[in-house]
């Protein structure tokens, strides 16, 4: 081969390789892991069975979930209260185990905290409510959130009292969730610990604060499993409808972590899901 021609054969090889190089970066950003379905699914299930134990708990304190909310309780604001006029509270003490119903009709009732719900949350337990290692055992009827079904068992076991005097509850739940149109089934299992840490000790529902840790598992609607760890505590005021804080690694099966990640703005609907550097905004529900 002649230099001219080893020149020009030189030549087409570099071109083709930085072509190539090129390309791939290109492929590369093009075709980014932006599949968020599963830290939603997740955050989905994370709301809903937190606020059946909230349910209970005022139902078994109050014999209602009607209390009030500071500033109103207007359904478009922000308030978190689960307040509902049209849930009906049933206590039975005598029998073994002891039961508790909260029946929200067998139509849609707009609660204060801006969710429809539906169907009944039953509990049972044996001994004092509340007492250091009672547990409740909670299941559901046709129980409907925003004609989410809310299906499963759920178990709570009050620990007591921690080194800081708040109460400690440790939580079970074995759960499906059949999203509403037609939206598939997400199914969860999580083993947490709910810490009480602000207004244990008043009688206003609307200024209780809740502190969450813990792991859990899952399979999305879309059929995709998923693993979860809590790596900062997921702070829950009922003063607002959502999570405000913290945040969880989401680890979908054969994927990279997603770190969804509650922000620290307050009593907003907006978080954002962290995959390979990369960040997306989502809107909790």
């Amino acid at each position: 081969m002649n230099l001219k021609k080893l020149s020009l054969f030189i030549s087409a090889t570099l071109l083709v390789s930085s072509v190539y190089l090129v390309s791939c970066k290109k492929d590369s950003t093009s075709s980014k892991d932006s599949d968020v379905s599963s830290a939603e699914d997740n955050s989905m299930a994370e709301s809903h069975y937190n606020d059946v134990t909230t349910i209970v708990t005022q139902a078994a304190v109050s014999g209602a979930v009607t209390v009030g909310v500071a500033g109103g309780n207007s359904a478009n604001g922000t308030e978190g209260t689960l307040g509902s006029a049209c849930a009906t509270i049933s206590i039975d003490t005598v029998s073994s185990p002891h039961k508790i119903i909260v029946d929200f009709g067998a139509t849609n009732c707009l609660c204060q905290d801006g969710r429809n719900r539906r169907g009944k949350i039953i509990a049972s337990f044996a001994g004092k409510f509340g007492s250091p290692g009672m547990a409740v055992s909670i299941t559901f009827d046709g129980y409907f959130v925003n004609d989410n079904q809310i299906k499963g068992t759920k178990t709570d076991t009050y620990i007591g009292l921690n080194n800081a005097g708040h109460p400690v509850v440790s939580i079970s739940v074995d759960g499906q969730i059949i999203k509403a149109n037609n939206g598939g089934t997400i199914s969860w299992a999580s083993t947490r610990q709910r810490e009480w840490t602000a207004g244990f000790n008043t009688a206003d529902w609307s200024d209780d604060v809740y502190s969450i840790t813990g792991t859990a598992n899952g399979i999305t609607a879309a059929g995709q499993a998923y693993t979860i760890t809590i790596t900062k505590p997921l702070i829950r005021s009922m003063s607002c409808r959502w999570f405000e804080s913290g945040t969880l690694d989401v680890t979908p099966q054969g994927k990279a972590v997603r770190t969804l990640d509650y922000g620290n703005t307050g009593c907003d609907a907006n978080a954002t899901v962290t995959i390979l550097g990369y960040t997306f905004p989502i809107i909790l529900h």
